[in-house]
């Protein structure tokens, strides 16, 4: 069975005061082969912990997720991570970051240089590639994460809000890139992301999540990334729908925050 299945997850934690937190409960979703997939939603709502759950790195409390019909047990090379922050290593140059993994697995040399230089070339990094990380922007740095990302051939590219802490112009080069990649390299992607632009303009399916517990609450199908893989984003913002989805989300993600403010209050 090819694909992602996220079946019935449930997370909880227990703290130390004999108290929990139900980060996620019930969720299921089928995220097909070469889709994207952007998901949003207010603070807490468990985006994060159900992205590392995909990851291998939290196993949950009850459900499972099954990719390719086997089910995930823990980190793998058929899933990629790519960080807020590129959780590179700084003192090494980008080409020896990009190769790291292929290194790890005893590629030889030869090999990893023709992946690497085509990467750093598709990237935009070419006459980076001999420069430290420490040396780069940090819109350079997350080209780097995704080149290092795409070097372990993964079937599935999972996004934590990586353009996050970029600047407006930066982030809108770096979304164009994105979606490039997911058309070229035909990869699963899914992201998350705290805006609804980003969400509107990288999701060829949207999934809005609701917190206290984490579950989704709505999903569109929406035409904007297939839009802006070959158009100026900017314009991709004025067609047709954008505007009156966007608002219609942030209104509802507005009420969720209301909500979540009007119980603390009460709790208080």
């Amino acid at each position: 069975m090819d694909g992602l299945h996220i079946e019935n997850i449930s997370m909880r934690f227990d703290l130390p005061d004999k108290t929990h937190v139900q980060a996620l409960k019930d969720v299921s979703l089928e995220i097909k082969t070469g889709e994207i997939v952007s998901v949003l939603g207010p603070s807490g709502c468990g985006k994060t912990t159900l992205l590392n759950i995909l990851a291998g790195f939290l196993a949950p409390t009850s459900g499972r997720v099954r990719m390719n019909g086997h089910v995930v047990k823990g980190p793998d090379a058929e899933r990629g991570m790519v960080f807020q922050k590129g959780a590179l290593f700084e003192w090494m140059s980008v080409r020896k970051n990009v190769s790291f993994g292929l290194r790890m697995k005893g590629m030889p040399q030869p090999e990893r240089r023709v992946i690497v230089d085509h990467l750093l070339e598709t990237v935009g990094l070419r006459d980076f590639k001999e420069k430290a990380v420490y040396e780069l922007s940090g819109g350079m740095q997350q080209r780097v994460a995704l080149a290092r990302c795409l070097a372990n051939d993964p079937d599935v590219i999972l996004m934590d809000e990586p353009l996050g802490a970029l600047d407006a112009l930066t982030r809108e080069k770096m979304q164009g890139l994105v979606l490039k990649l997911w058309k070229e390299t035909g990869k699963t992607v899914i992201l998350i992301t705290h805006s609804v632009e980003e969400a509107l303009l990288l999701g060829e399916r949207l999934i809005v999540m609701a917190p206290r517990p984490g579950r989704i609450y709505r999903e569109y199908n929406l035409p904007f990334a297939d839009r802006g893989v070959d158009a100026d984003l900017r314009e991709v913002k004025k067609s047709e729908g954008f505007s009156e989805t966007r608002d219609e989300i942030l209104s509802m993600i507005w009420e969720m925050e209301e909500e979540i403010m009007g119980r603390s209050e009460t709790a208080k």
